[in-house]
Protein backbone atom coordinates (compact mmCIF):
# COMPACT_ATOMS: atom_id res chain seq x y z
CA UNK A 1 0.00 0.00 0.00
CA UNK A 2 1.13 3.73 -0.53
CA UNK A 3 1.40 5.88 2.07
CA UNK A 4 0.23 9.59 0.94
CA UNK A 5 -0.10 12.78 3.13
CA UNK A 6 -3.64 13.93 2.86
CA UNK A 7 -5.21 17.02 2.86
CA UNK A 8 -9.32 17.10 4.22
CA UNK A 9 -11.78 19.80 3.01
CA UNK A 10 -15.18 19.04 4.41
CA UNK A 11 -17.35 22.10 5.87
CA UNK A 12 -19.02 19.43 8.41
CA UNK A 13 -16.67 19.18 11.06
CA UNK A 14 -17.39 15.86 12.38
CA UNK A 15 -17.40 14.41 8.88
CA UNK A 16 -14.30 16.02 8.60
CA UNK A 17 -13.07 14.27 11.70
CA UNK A 18 -14.46 10.82 11.06
CA UNK A 19 -12.39 10.67 7.34
CA UNK A 20 -9.55 12.03 9.33
CA UNK A 21 -9.65 8.81 11.70
CA UNK A 22 -10.55 6.63 8.63
CA UNK A 23 -7.53 8.36 6.72
CA UNK A 24 -5.28 7.42 9.52
CA UNK A 25 -6.42 4.14 10.46
CA UNK A 26 -5.30 2.94 6.56
CA UNK A 27 -1.87 4.36 7.53
CA UNK A 28 -1.91 8.02 5.91
CA UNK A 29 -1.25 10.89 7.01
CA UNK A 30 -3.57 13.96 7.49
CA UNK A 31 -1.46 16.93 6.54
CA UNK A 32 -4.36 19.35 7.44
CA UNK A 33 -8.29 19.96 7.43
CA UNK A 34 -10.22 22.67 6.07
CA UNK A 35 -13.82 23.73 5.72
CA UNK A 36 -13.54 26.51 3.01
CA UNK A 37 -12.07 26.44 -0.80
CA UNK A 38 -9.98 29.38 0.00
CA UNK A 39 -8.33 28.09 2.99
CA UNK A 40 -8.08 24.76 1.25
CA UNK A 41 -6.03 26.41 -1.51
CA UNK A 42 -3.53 27.83 0.69
CA UNK A 43 -3.37 24.99 2.76
CA UNK A 44 -2.85 23.07 -0.60
CA UNK A 45 0.36 25.28 -1.56
CA UNK A 46 1.74 25.56 2.15
CA UNK A 47 1.76 21.73 2.98
CA UNK A 48 1.68 20.05 -0.75
CA UNK A 49 0.18 17.36 0.02
CA UNK A 50 0.25 13.69 -2.43
CA UNK A 51 -4.09 14.07 -2.21
CA UNK A 52 -6.80 16.02 -1.66
CA UNK A 53 -10.44 14.91 -0.62
CA UNK A 54 -12.61 17.58 -1.54
CA UNK A 55 -15.97 18.11 -0.51
CA UNK A 56 -17.72 19.74 -3.59
CA UNK A 57 -20.61 22.18 -1.26
CA UNK A 58 -18.50 23.91 1.01
CA UNK A 59 -19.24 27.69 2.40
CA UNK A 60 -17.86 30.96 1.43
CA UNK A 61 -17.75 31.88 -2.39
CA UNK A 62 -15.54 29.35 -3.69
CA UNK A 63 -17.44 25.66 -4.02
CA UNK A 64 -15.10 22.80 -4.04
CA UNK A 65 -14.83 22.70 -7.97
CA UNK A 66 -13.12 25.88 -8.44
CA UNK A 67 -10.68 25.21 -5.46
CA UNK A 68 -10.16 21.75 -7.51
CA UNK A 69 -9.29 23.52 -10.15
CA UNK A 70 -6.75 26.18 -9.08
CA UNK A 71 -5.18 23.03 -6.89
CA UNK A 72 -4.63 21.38 -9.95
CA UNK A 73 -3.20 24.69 -12.27
CA UNK A 74 -1.26 25.01 -9.80
CA UNK A 75 0.48 21.99 -8.61
CA UNK A 76 -0.66 18.97 -10.34
CA UNK A 77 -1.86 17.62 -6.79
CA UNK A 78 -4.45 14.51 -7.48
CA UNK A 79 -8.02 15.62 -5.82
CA UNK A 80 -10.44 12.91 -5.06
CA UNK A 81 -14.39 14.42 -4.64
CA UNK A 82 -16.62 13.20 -1.86
CA UNK A 83 -20.35 14.47 -2.80
CA UNK A 84 -23.84 13.30 -1.35
CA UNK A 85 -25.49 13.75 -4.29
CA UNK A 86 -24.35 14.82 -7.69
CA UNK A 87 -26.50 16.03 -10.70
CA UNK A 88 -25.53 16.14 -14.27
CA UNK A 89 -24.60 19.67 -14.27
CA UNK A 90 -22.26 19.43 -11.27
CA UNK A 91 -20.56 15.86 -12.28
CA UNK A 92 -19.57 18.08 -15.88
CA UNK A 93 -18.12 20.88 -14.08
CA UNK A 94 -16.34 18.49 -11.90
CA UNK A 95 -15.21 16.62 -14.34
CA UNK A 96 -13.18 19.62 -16.13
CA UNK A 97 -10.92 19.57 -13.51
CA UNK A 98 -9.64 16.07 -14.19
CA UNK A 99 -10.65 14.96 -10.57
CA UNK A 100 -9.09 11.55 -9.69
CA UNK A 101 -12.25 9.76 -8.34
CA UNK A 102 -15.65 10.09 -6.31
CA UNK A 103 -16.53 8.82 -3.03
CA UNK A 104 -20.54 8.96 -2.07
CA UNK A 105 -21.41 10.03 1.65
CA UNK A 106 -21.97 8.72 3.50
CA UNK A 107 -18.57 7.32 3.03
CA UNK A 108 -17.29 3.53 3.82
CA UNK A 109 -14.01 2.82 4.27
CA UNK A 110 -13.49 -0.15 2.10
CA UNK A 111 -14.67 2.02 -0.57
CA UNK A 112 -12.44 4.98 0.69
CA UNK A 113 -9.24 2.93 1.04
CA UNK A 114 -9.95 1.45 -2.52
CA UNK A 115 -10.42 5.09 -4.02
CA UNK A 116 -7.35 6.44 -2.49
CA UNK A 117 -5.03 4.00 -3.76
CA UNK A 118 -6.34 4.04 -7.35
CA UNK A 119 -5.78 7.90 -7.04
CA UNK A 120 -2.30 7.62 -5.93
CA UNK A 121 -1.68 5.14 -8.19
CA UNK A 122 -2.50 7.12 -10.99
CA UNK A 123 -0.63 10.03 -10.08
CA UNK A 124 2.04 8.09 -9.51
CA UNK A 125 1.93 6.94 -12.84
CA UNK A 126 0.78 10.48 -14.14
CA UNK A 127 3.92 11.63 -12.96
CA UNK A 128 6.17 9.02 -14.35
CA UNK A 129 4.54 10.03 -17.95
CA UNK A 130 4.88 13.51 -17.72
CA UNK A 131 8.77 12.83 -16.66
CA UNK A 132 8.84 10.68 -20.01
CA UNK A 133 7.10 13.91 -22.15
CA UNK A 134 10.21 15.95 -20.91
CA UNK A 135 12.98 13.26 -21.23
CA UNK A 136 11.37 13.36 -25.10
CA UNK A 137 10.74 16.88 -25.79
CA UNK A 138 14.15 17.70 -24.20
CA UNK A 139 15.44 14.84 -26.58
CA UNK A 140 13.86 16.31 -29.65
CA UNK A 141 14.67 20.02 -29.17
CA UNK A 142 18.21 19.16 -28.85
CA UNK A 143 18.51 16.78 -32.10
CA UNK A 144 19.60 18.85 -35.16
CA UNK A 145 17.38 17.82 -37.08
CA UNK A 146 13.61 19.22 -37.67
CA UNK A 147 11.15 17.40 -35.99
CA UNK A 148 7.15 17.31 -36.50
CA UNK A 149 4.90 14.97 -34.85
CA UNK A 150 1.01 14.79 -36.57
CA UNK A 151 -2.04 13.13 -35.12
CA UNK A 152 -4.35 10.38 -37.24
CA UNK A 153 -6.01 13.07 -39.22
CA UNK A 154 -2.25 14.62 -40.73
CA UNK A 155 -2.42 17.98 -38.34
CA UNK A 156 0.72 19.10 -36.31
CA UNK A 157 0.78 17.97 -32.53
CA UNK A 158 4.32 19.24 -32.25
CA UNK A 159 7.52 20.99 -33.60
CA UNK A 160 11.12 21.28 -32.13
CA UNK A 161 12.93 24.45 -32.30
CA UNK A 162 15.16 23.31 -35.37
CA UNK A 163 11.39 22.77 -37.31
CA UNK A 164 10.58 26.26 -36.06
CA UNK A 165 13.43 27.79 -37.70
CA UNK A 166 13.56 25.69 -41.10
CA UNK A 167 9.56 26.45 -41.64
CA UNK A 168 9.17 29.99 -40.27
CA UNK A 169 6.15 28.44 -37.90
CA UNK A 170 5.63 28.39 -34.00
CA UNK A 171 4.99 25.41 -32.87
CA UNK A 172 2.14 27.39 -31.27
CA UNK A 173 1.03 28.37 -34.45
CA UNK A 174 1.25 25.23 -36.29
CA UNK A 175 -0.51 23.34 -33.50
CA UNK A 176 -3.62 22.00 -35.24
CA UNK A 177 -2.67 22.66 -38.32
CA UNK A 178 -2.87 20.70 -41.69
CA UNK A 179 1.17 19.77 -42.58
CA UNK A 180 0.47 20.59 -45.70
CA UNK A 181 0.02 24.53 -44.80
CA UNK A 182 2.87 24.03 -42.30
CA UNK A 183 5.89 21.72 -44.64
CA UNK A 184 5.40 22.69 -47.80
CA UNK A 185 7.56 20.92 -50.01
CA UNK A 186 8.32 20.64 -53.89
CA UNK A 187 10.24 17.54 -55.93
CA UNK A 188 13.82 18.26 -55.88
CA UNK A 189 14.38 16.99 -59.55
CA UNK A 190 10.51 18.40 -60.90
CA UNK A 191 9.99 21.27 -59.08
CA UNK A 192 6.71 20.10 -58.39
CA UNK A 193 4.63 19.91 -55.37
CA UNK A 194 5.28 17.13 -53.06
CA UNK A 195 2.41 14.67 -51.97
CA UNK A 196 1.93 15.33 -47.91
CA UNK A 197 4.72 12.29 -46.52
CA UNK A 198 2.83 11.55 -43.55
CA UNK A 199 -0.34 10.98 -45.73
CA UNK A 200 1.68 8.76 -47.40
CA UNK A 201 2.89 7.30 -44.97
CA UNK A 202 -0.33 6.72 -42.77
CA UNK A 203 -1.71 5.39 -46.16
CA UNK A 204 1.04 2.97 -46.87
CA UNK A 205 2.14 1.72 -43.41
CA UNK A 206 5.26 -0.18 -44.25
CA UNK A 207 5.34 0.50 -48.25
CA UNK A 208 6.31 3.90 -47.77
CA UNK A 209 9.55 5.03 -49.05
CA UNK A 210 12.41 5.30 -46.34
CA UNK A 211 13.01 8.77 -46.99
CA UNK A 212 12.88 11.34 -49.95
CA UNK A 213 14.82 14.34 -51.10
CA UNK A 214 12.89 17.75 -51.18
CA UNK A 215 12.87 21.52 -51.35
CA UNK A 216 11.61 22.93 -48.47
CA UNK A 217 9.78 26.74 -49.38
CA UNK A 218 10.16 29.42 -46.28
CA UNK A 219 6.66 29.98 -44.63
CA UNK A 220 4.22 32.29 -46.84
CA UNK A 221 6.66 31.45 -50.32
CA UNK A 222 5.17 29.55 -52.85
CA UNK A 223 7.36 30.99 -56.18
CA UNK A 224 9.14 28.71 -58.17
CA UNK A 225 12.57 29.55 -59.91
CA UNK A 226 13.56 31.72 -57.17
CA UNK A 227 17.58 31.21 -56.40
CA UNK A 228 17.52 28.73 -53.40
CA UNK A 229 19.00 29.55 -49.64
CA UNK A 230 21.82 26.89 -50.47
CA UNK A 231 22.88 28.64 -53.64
CA UNK A 232 21.35 25.07 -56.46
CA UNK A 233 19.06 26.85 -57.94
CA UNK A 234 15.96 25.81 -56.86
CA UNK A 235 13.60 27.51 -54.52
CA UNK A 236 13.43 27.24 -50.89
CA UNK A 237 16.25 24.94 -49.23
CA UNK A 238 17.10 21.11 -49.98
CA UNK A 239 16.29 18.90 -47.41
CA UNK A 240 16.01 14.71 -46.83
CA UNK A 241 12.58 13.83 -45.14
CA UNK A 242 12.25 10.59 -43.05
CA UNK A 243 8.79 9.54 -41.71
CA UNK A 244 7.08 7.08 -39.68
CA UNK A 245 3.55 6.18 -38.33
CA UNK A 246 2.93 5.90 -35.32
CA UNK A 247 1.46 2.62 -34.23
CA UNK A 248 -1.40 2.56 -30.97
CA UNK A 249 -2.42 -0.67 -29.17
CA UNK A 250 -4.61 -1.91 -31.76
CA UNK A 251 -2.34 -2.06 -34.32
CA UNK A 252 -3.80 1.65 -35.98
CA UNK A 253 -1.88 4.20 -37.47
CA UNK A 254 -2.42 6.90 -34.81
CA UNK A 255 0.15 9.56 -36.00
CA UNK A 256 3.02 10.16 -38.08
CA UNK A 257 6.72 11.64 -36.83
CA UNK A 258 8.10 13.91 -39.87
CA UNK A 259 11.72 14.31 -39.54
CA UNK A 260 14.14 16.13 -41.83
CA UNK A 261 17.72 17.27 -42.22
CA UNK A 262 19.07 20.78 -44.03
CA UNK A 263 21.28 19.40 -46.23
CA UNK A 264 22.56 22.78 -47.42
CA UNK A 265 25.95 22.52 -45.47
CA UNK A 266 26.82 18.70 -46.62
CA UNK A 267 26.35 19.87 -50.11
CA UNK A 268 28.72 22.50 -49.50
CA UNK A 269 30.64 20.28 -47.80
CA UNK A 270 30.66 17.33 -50.86
CA UNK A 271 31.23 20.33 -53.59
CA UNK A 272 34.38 21.38 -51.43
CA UNK A 273 35.62 17.78 -51.32
CA UNK A 274 34.77 17.06 -54.92
CA UNK A 275 36.77 20.32 -55.64
CA UNK A 276 39.40 19.41 -53.64
CA UNK A 277 40.27 16.33 -55.23
CA UNK A 278 39.20 17.29 -58.10
CA UNK A 279 42.63 20.05 -57.81
CA UNK A 280 44.34 16.87 -56.25
CA UNK A 281 43.74 14.67 -59.36
CA UNK A 282 44.85 17.91 -61.28
CA UNK A 283 48.00 18.16 -59.74
CA UNK A 284 48.85 14.71 -59.35
CA UNK A 285 48.32 14.70 -63.26
CA UNK A 286 50.87 17.71 -63.72
CA UNK A 287 53.03 16.11 -61.65
CA UNK A 288 52.76 12.46 -63.06
CA UNK A 289 53.61 14.58 -66.46
CA UNK A 290 56.58 16.64 -64.66
CA UNK A 291 58.05 13.18 -63.74
CA UNK A 292 57.32 11.35 -66.78
CA UNK A 293 59.23 14.60 -68.70
CA UNK A 294 61.87 14.45 -66.10
CA UNK A 295 62.80 10.64 -66.09
CA UNK A 296 62.42 10.95 -70.77
CA UNK A 297 64.92 13.57 -70.31
CA UNK A 298 67.29 12.04 -68.05
CA UNK A 299 67.39 8.58 -69.28
CA UNK A 300 68.10 10.02 -72.86
CA UNK A 301 70.14 12.73 -72.47
CA UNK A 302 73.40 10.45 -72.20
CA UNK A 303 72.86 8.10 -75.80
CA UNK A 304 71.87 11.91 -77.17
CA UNK A 305 75.08 12.93 -75.83
CA UNK A 306 76.87 10.04 -77.28
CA UNK A 307 75.03 10.09 -80.64
CA UNK A 308 76.15 14.25 -80.51
CA UNK A 309 79.68 13.43 -79.92
CA UNK A 310 80.05 10.30 -82.26
CA UNK A 311 78.52 12.91 -85.29
CA UNK A 312 81.53 15.32 -84.73
CA UNK A 313 83.76 12.48 -84.61
CA UNK A 314 82.22 11.14 -87.75
CA UNK A 315 82.30 14.55 -89.38
CA UNK A 316 86.23 14.98 -88.32
CA UNK A 317 87.09 11.80 -90.05
CA UNK A 318 85.42 12.69 -93.54
CA UNK A 319 86.91 15.99 -92.95
CA UNK A 320 90.40 14.45 -94.15
CA UNK A 321 91.41 14.13 -97.52
CA UNK A 322 91.69 10.51 -97.00
CA UNK A 323 88.94 9.68 -94.43
CA UNK A 324 89.51 6.38 -92.79
CA UNK A 325 86.64 4.72 -93.71
CA UNK A 326 87.27 2.07 -91.31
CA UNK A 327 86.83 4.41 -87.88
CA UNK A 328 84.05 6.38 -89.96
CA UNK A 329 82.16 3.07 -90.24
CA UNK A 330 82.80 2.31 -86.70
CA UNK A 331 81.85 5.64 -85.47
CA UNK A 332 78.35 5.35 -87.33
CA UNK A 333 78.08 2.69 -86.03
CA UNK A 334 78.10 3.73 -82.48
CA UNK A 335 75.66 6.61 -83.91
CA UNK A 336 73.27 3.54 -84.64
CA UNK A 337 73.61 2.03 -81.11
CA UNK A 338 72.86 5.20 -79.04
CA UNK A 339 69.97 6.23 -81.22
CA UNK A 340 68.67 2.73 -80.92
CA UNK A 341 69.28 2.72 -76.91
CA UNK A 342 67.48 5.88 -76.85
CA UNK A 343 64.33 5.21 -78.16
CA UNK A 344 64.50 1.69 -76.34
CA UNK A 345 64.42 4.29 -73.01
CA UNK A 346 61.36 6.15 -74.80
CA UNK A 347 59.77 2.98 -75.08
CA UNK A 348 60.47 1.43 -71.64
CA UNK A 349 59.10 4.70 -70.02
CA UNK A 350 56.34 5.07 -72.10
CA UNK A 351 55.48 1.18 -71.15
CA UNK A 352 55.56 2.16 -67.70
CA UNK A 353 53.09 4.62 -68.26
CA UNK A 354 50.46 2.80 -70.10
CA UNK A 355 50.12 0.11 -67.62
CA UNK A 356 48.07 -3.30 -67.72
CA UNK A 357 45.26 -3.47 -65.79
CA UNK A 358 45.87 -3.93 -62.59
CA UNK A 359 43.16 -5.79 -61.33
CA UNK A 360 40.80 -7.43 -64.02
CA UNK A 361 38.05 -9.04 -63.76
CA UNK A 362 34.16 -9.51 -65.05
CA UNK A 363 32.62 -5.87 -65.06
CA UNK A 364 29.18 -5.24 -65.61
CA UNK A 365 29.07 -2.15 -67.93
CA UNK A 366 25.30 -1.20 -67.57
CA UNK A 367 26.42 -0.98 -63.78
CA UNK A 368 29.24 0.86 -63.99
CA UNK A 369 27.53 3.65 -66.44
CA UNK A 370 24.47 3.42 -63.64
CA UNK A 371 27.14 4.38 -60.89
CA UNK A 372 29.02 6.66 -63.02
CA UNK A 373 26.21 9.08 -63.84
CA UNK A 374 25.48 8.94 -59.92
CA UNK A 375 29.02 10.63 -59.32
CA UNK A 376 28.72 13.27 -61.23
CA UNK A 377 24.73 13.92 -60.51
CA UNK A 378 25.60 17.23 -59.57
CA UNK A 379 27.45 18.54 -62.28
CA UNK A 380 24.41 17.19 -64.17
CA UNK A 381 21.87 19.51 -62.43
CA UNK A 382 23.90 22.30 -62.21
CA UNK A 383 24.56 22.44 -65.64
CA UNK A 384 20.84 21.60 -66.17
CA UNK A 385 21.49 18.54 -68.03
CA UNK A 386 18.40 15.96 -68.94
CA UNK A 387 20.17 12.10 -69.29
CA UNK A 388 18.76 9.31 -71.32
CA UNK A 389 20.18 6.63 -70.94
CA UNK A 390 19.08 3.20 -73.21
CA UNK A 391 21.09 -0.13 -71.74
CA UNK A 392 19.87 -2.84 -72.72
CA UNK A 393 18.57 -5.71 -70.73
CA UNK A 394 21.13 -8.14 -70.57
CA UNK A 395 24.22 -6.47 -70.65
CA UNK A 396 27.44 -9.19 -71.67
CA UNK A 397 30.52 -8.37 -69.17
CA UNK A 398 33.66 -7.06 -70.20
CA UNK A 399 36.68 -8.51 -68.61
CA UNK A 400 39.19 -5.50 -67.71
CA UNK A 401 40.17 -3.01 -64.99
CA UNK A 402 37.24 -1.84 -63.20
CA UNK A 403 38.44 1.52 -62.10
CA UNK A 404 40.16 2.04 -65.30
CA UNK A 405 36.87 1.45 -67.25
CA UNK A 406 34.95 3.65 -64.79
CA UNK A 407 37.84 6.81 -65.58
CA UNK A 408 36.70 5.94 -68.88
CA UNK A 409 32.91 6.36 -68.65
CA UNK A 410 33.86 9.46 -66.66
CA UNK A 411 36.06 10.79 -68.68
CA UNK A 412 33.23 10.44 -71.72
CA UNK A 413 30.87 12.21 -69.16
CA UNK A 414 32.75 14.92 -68.04
CA UNK A 415 33.88 15.61 -71.45
CA UNK A 416 30.04 15.94 -73.07
CA UNK A 417 29.08 18.67 -69.68
CA UNK A 418 31.96 20.67 -70.60
CA UNK A 419 30.76 20.74 -74.19
CA UNK A 420 27.63 21.46 -73.50
CA UNK A 421 28.84 24.68 -71.44
CA UNK A 422 28.00 27.31 -73.36
CA UNK A 423 25.35 29.98 -71.70
CA UNK A 424 23.14 30.59 -74.84
CA UNK A 425 22.74 26.38 -75.67
CA UNK A 426 19.12 25.76 -76.34
CA UNK A 427 19.03 21.99 -76.12
CA UNK A 428 21.08 19.88 -73.02
CA UNK A 429 21.09 16.78 -73.80
CA UNK A 430 23.34 13.65 -72.46
CA UNK A 431 22.54 10.18 -73.92
CA UNK A 432 24.14 7.04 -72.82
CA UNK A 433 23.39 3.84 -74.42
CA UNK A 434 24.84 0.03 -74.61
CA UNK A 435 24.64 -2.03 -76.91
CA UNK A 436 25.88 -5.69 -78.35
CA UNK A 437 26.89 -7.48 -80.81
CA UNK A 438 29.59 -9.25 -84.01
CA UNK A 439 31.38 -10.09 -80.48
CA UNK A 440 31.45 -6.87 -78.73
CA UNK A 441 29.77 -4.22 -76.22
CA UNK A 442 29.18 -0.78 -77.49
CA UNK A 443 28.84 1.96 -75.29
CA UNK A 444 27.49 5.07 -76.95
CA UNK A 445 28.01 8.82 -75.07
CA UNK A 446 26.36 11.37 -76.99
CA UNK A 447 25.77 15.24 -75.93
CA UNK A 448 24.30 17.87 -77.85
CA UNK A 449 27.02 20.51 -77.38
CA UNK A 450 28.62 22.36 -79.76
CA UNK A 451 29.57 19.53 -82.04
CA UNK A 452 33.10 18.89 -83.81
CA UNK A 453 32.80 21.56 -86.71
CA UNK A 454 35.40 21.23 -88.84
CA UNK A 455 38.07 18.95 -86.34
CA UNK A 456 39.74 16.25 -87.44
CA UNK A 457 38.35 13.29 -85.21
CA UNK A 458 41.35 11.65 -84.09
CA UNK A 459 42.70 14.71 -83.35
CA UNK A 460 40.82 15.14 -79.97
CA UNK A 461 42.85 11.92 -78.83
CA UNK A 462 46.15 13.63 -79.01
CA UNK A 463 47.86 13.93 -75.85
CA UNK A 464 47.89 18.01 -74.58
CA UNK A 465 45.83 19.00 -77.54
CA UNK A 466 42.64 20.96 -75.80
CA UNK A 467 40.34 23.13 -76.76
CA UNK A 468 39.64 24.20 -73.45
CA UNK A 469 41.57 27.19 -71.21
CA UNK A 470 42.74 25.37 -68.88
CA UNK A 471 42.46 22.06 -69.87
CA UNK A 472 45.62 19.70 -70.23
CA UNK A 473 44.62 17.57 -73.25
CA UNK A 474 44.81 14.36 -71.52
CA UNK A 475 41.16 12.97 -70.67
CA UNK A 476 40.47 11.41 -74.27
CA UNK A 477 43.58 10.83 -74.49
CA UNK A 478 44.23 8.38 -71.72
CA UNK A 479 40.58 6.98 -72.42
CA UNK A 480 41.42 6.06 -75.46
CA UNK A 481 44.81 4.26 -74.05
CA UNK A 482 42.49 2.84 -71.46
CA UNK A 483 40.55 1.48 -74.51
CA UNK A 484 42.82 -0.02 -76.41
CA UNK A 485 44.77 -1.62 -73.34
CA UNK A 486 41.30 -3.56 -73.18
CA UNK A 487 41.48 -4.87 -76.96
CA UNK A 488 38.58 -1.92 -77.69
CA UNK A 489 38.52 0.66 -79.99
CA UNK A 490 37.58 4.67 -79.26
CA UNK A 491 36.01 6.62 -82.30
CA UNK A 492 34.18 10.45 -82.45
CA UNK A 493 31.67 11.40 -84.42
CA UNK A 494 29.50 14.42 -85.46
CA UNK A 495 25.79 13.79 -83.88
CA UNK A 496 23.06 13.53 -85.89
CA UNK A 497 20.91 16.54 -84.55
CA UNK A 498 24.32 18.27 -83.59
CA UNK A 499 26.68 17.75 -80.90
CA UNK A 500 29.11 14.87 -80.57
CA UNK A 501 29.00 11.05 -79.86
CA UNK A 502 31.75 9.30 -78.71
CA UNK A 503 31.74 5.05 -79.56
CA UNK A 504 33.37 2.60 -77.26
CA UNK A 505 33.25 -0.97 -78.52
CA UNK A 506 35.01 -3.40 -75.84
CA UNK A 507 35.23 -7.18 -76.73
CA UNK A 508 32.98 -9.06 -74.00
CA UNK A 509 32.57 -13.13 -73.08
CA UNK A 510 28.75 -13.33 -72.39
CA UNK A 511 27.53 -15.08 -68.89
CA UNK A 512 30.55 -14.43 -66.64
CA UNK A 513 30.11 -13.12 -63.94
Amino acid sequence: MIAARILIVEDDRIVARDIQNQVSRMGHVVVGLSTSGEEAVRLAVHHQPDLVLMDIRLDGEMDGIEAARRIREAQRIPVVFLTAYANDEVVQRASRTEPFGYLLKPLEEPQMRTVIQMALYKQASDAKLRMSERRYAATLASIRDGVILCDRDGRVDFMNRVAEAMTGWTAAEAAGRPLTSVFVALDEETQEPQEDFSALVRRSGAHAPPERLSRLLPRGDTAAGRAGEDGTGGPGIAVEERCSAIIDDRGEVAGSVLVFSDLTQRRRVAEALRTAQADLAHAGRLTMMGELAAAVAHEVNQPLMAIVTNAGTCLQHLSHPEPDLGKTRAVAERIVRDAQRAGDVVRSIHALARRTPADPGWVDVNALIVETLALVRAELRRARITVETDLQAAPPWVHGDRVQLQQLILNLVMNAIEAMAAPDLPLRRLCVVTTSGDGGLAVRVEDSGSGLADTDPEVLFRALYTTKPDGLGMGLSISRSIVELHGGRLTASPGTQGGSVFEVVLPVAQGET
